[in-house]
Parts: structure tokens; sequence; C-alpha cells
């Protein structure tokens, strides 16, 4: 695997409303959000009812937003409901999530994050490092870390 997709950082959802007027550009169209998130992260975590309400159409227009590398991260839902095709969206089953998400609300501490990371770089596999909350200061520490490390 790439380093440059070893570890993905990024958001349970985009649509934070303190990102309004600080992390969204003054202006900047509801459409165009996605876009713009995805310059600034690599994933985002989709809670079950809000992916699952999205049209196909929908899923097509955020596919089309998003860059190739960047990752849709489904929080699990009825096992019988269908998730989009495609090979940038995964199903965070609870076995997925305990070897591939690491919360940064729960768990803040960069120490123990870079000892996450380096343990996940053996396995080649990725990491995501998501905020539930959007606490976009814990989202840049974060970032700043995995550049350190040279991620």
């Amino acid at each position: 695997m790439a380093s440059d997709t070893l570890v993905l950082i990024g958001a349970s959802g985009w649509l934070h409303p303190a990102w309004r007027n600080g992390f969204y550009p003054d202006g900047l169209p509801d459409d165009w959000m996605l876009a713009y998130y995805n310059t600034q992260f690599q994933a985002v975590y989709l809670p079950a009812p809000v992916w699952l309400a999205a049209s196909k159409a929908v899923w097509e227009q955020w596919l089309n937003d998003t860059q190739e590398g960047f990752h849709f991260v489904l929080e699990p839902a009825d096992p019988a409901s269908p998730q989009p095709a495609s090979a940038r969206v995964v199903l965070a089953t609870p076995a997925w999530q305990a070897a591939h998400i690491w919360w940064l609300d729960e768990t803040p501490d960069l120490r123990r994050l870079a000892q996450r990371i380096t343990r996940q770089a053996e396995t080649g596999e990725p990491l995501y490092v998501f905020s539930r909350s959007g606490d976009l200061d814990l989202l840049e520490q974060a970032r700043t870390l995995k550049q350190v490390m040279g991620y």
C-alpha cells in the first residue's frame, strides 16, 4: 500500500454547522461542500441514516465530486440494505472498524495514535482517523502527525 493511503483523515459527515463560517469559504454553496471537504481530507464516515437516504443519483454525484483516492466509510445498517458499488465505498463492520478506524474524539492522545499508525504500517492496511464531532483542531493535529511520520 502506498504511504499516502496508509493514513486517511476525515470526519463523520461534512456538514458540521460550526464549519460554515471557518472551515468552508464564505459563500460556498451547499452542493460544493463535499468537493471542498475532499481538498482537505481523504475520507468521510457516513452514519447509516445519511447514506441510506441517498439516492443512486446522489451517490453518483458524491463519487463524481470527490477524487479517486477519497473513501466513503459507511456505518453498518441492515444487512439487506444495498450499498453503492464502488471500490471507494467501505462498509465498516464491527470487526473492520476495530482493525481500521481510530476515533480522535475518544482517544485524542497523539502518542497512542502514532503507535497505532506504526502498527498499522506493519500490516500495510489503511487506518482511517475520524472525528465524530468534526473537531478541526484534533483533525489538524492528526494531519500534522501524519506528515511528521511521513505518511
